[in-house]
């Protein structure tokens, strides 16, 4: 036999290959692929010996803890659709892809950990890490790995490498575990303060998880809310500054000369009659009957030539000169228009 010659599958020589893996974490049919029998991994895992199972089909290649590296990889290995069993899911240190893991992604508390939240745990700290499947997948939860199941999967952001569902989602599934009104509350604040998302995007996540009904998940989304508006409006207030707007009156209530209330607004500029309004409604049960709302106050204003700019805090957030621009153009406008209707203006 010359320096060629395949070696047979019970040869030590994979065993050595496999132990310089980057991770050290790999499948049963990673395993095989290989070159390793069944009978060696049963081998490994023996009491004392150099590998262990962690998970069903999932082996860890060395006798210690795993790392909390290893525990994510390890869960989605267990959760995801085998794709290409030949080909090794974990990367050499000369290899720098990334494994790819079929409809698999980390959820809950362990994907808000990935995300950077101060007010979620260690992932060490984890007993479970949840990983989002489609609902039609023959899986169970066992181990370290809770199966949390959709009728469709969202598209998953990669952070470090691993698949993670988006914010939102990712905040409902911890929350329809967490019973603490305490830990809720920061987690969401969170989500908001540190510019993760949006606030009607939590909200519409946990309406459709059906979490609104539980009363300490309740008092959370209203502190969410009043949050969320706050950043709204400071960004608002930035927005007139740094792109030179003229000083507008703030947050005020119009109403006819001895007539009815027609609505607050969020900034007013009486000269030229035009109104800023922030979309800071929150899609709880009734989204459509919300939204109509917002349109009849817009046209009963618009009516009264008053021109009426519908800003979301999202298009604040990431569309800020663009947002300014539509208000200049709103005010330079102005003076092309017939005058508007006397109104009151009221602090709000």
């Amino acid at each position: 036999m010359n320096h060629n010659t395949p070696l047979p599958p019970a040869s030590p020589r994979p065993l050595r290959h496999l132990s310089e893996v980057h991770r050290r974490v790999l499948t049963t049919a990673q395993l095989r692929a290989h070159g390793v029998s069944s009978a060696e991994m049963n081998e490994q895992c023996r009491a004392g010996g150099a590998w262990q199972q962690i998970l069903p089909g999932v082996f860890l290649l060395h006798p210690g803890p795993p790392t909390s590296e290893e525990r994510l990889h390890a869960v989605l290995m267990y959760a995801s659709r085998e794709s290409t069993p030949g080909v090794p899911a974990q990367p050499g240190p000369d290899e720098p892809h990334r494994p790819v893991y079929a409809e698999a992604m980390i959820t809950g508390l362990a994907a808000l950990t990935l995300y950077g939240f101060t007010s979620a745990p260690p992932l060490l700290s984890l007993e479970k890490i949840d990983v989002l499947v489609p609902r039609l997948r023959r899986l169970r939860s066992t181990g370290c790995a809770r199966i949390v199941r959709t009728p469709s999967l969202p598209t998953a952001r990669a952070v470090t490498g691993v698949p993670v569902a988006p914010v939102p989602r990712a905040l409902a599934d911890a929350v329809s575990e967490l019973a603490d009104a305490s830990t809720v509350r920061r987690l969401l604040t969170e989500a908001v303060r540190g510019g993760h998302c949006e606030p009607a995007a939590v909200v519409r996540a946990l309406n459709q998880a059906k979490l609104l009904g539980r009363p300490h998940v309740v008092d959370a989304v209203d502190s969410l809310l009043a949050e969320g508006r706050a950043i709204a409006e400071d960004r608002l207030y930035r927005m007139v500054q740094e792109y030179g707007l003229p000083d507008p009156v703030w947050n005020v209530d119009l109403r006819l000369p001895g007539g009815p209330h027609l609505g607050g607004l969020d900034a007013y500029w009486p000269e030229q009659a035009v109104a800023v309004e922030l979309d800071t409604r929150a899609p709880r049960q009734d989204e459509d009957a919300l939204w109509s709302e917002y349109a009849r106050k817009r046209e009963h204003l618009e009516r009264l030539g008053i021109t009426v700019v519908h800003i979301t805090p999202r298009k604040l957030r990431d569309s800020m000169e663009q947002q300014a621009a539509v208000v200049r153009t709103a005010l330079m406008a102005s003076g092309d228009r017939e005058p508007a209707a006397y109104v009151v203006v009221l602090p709000r």
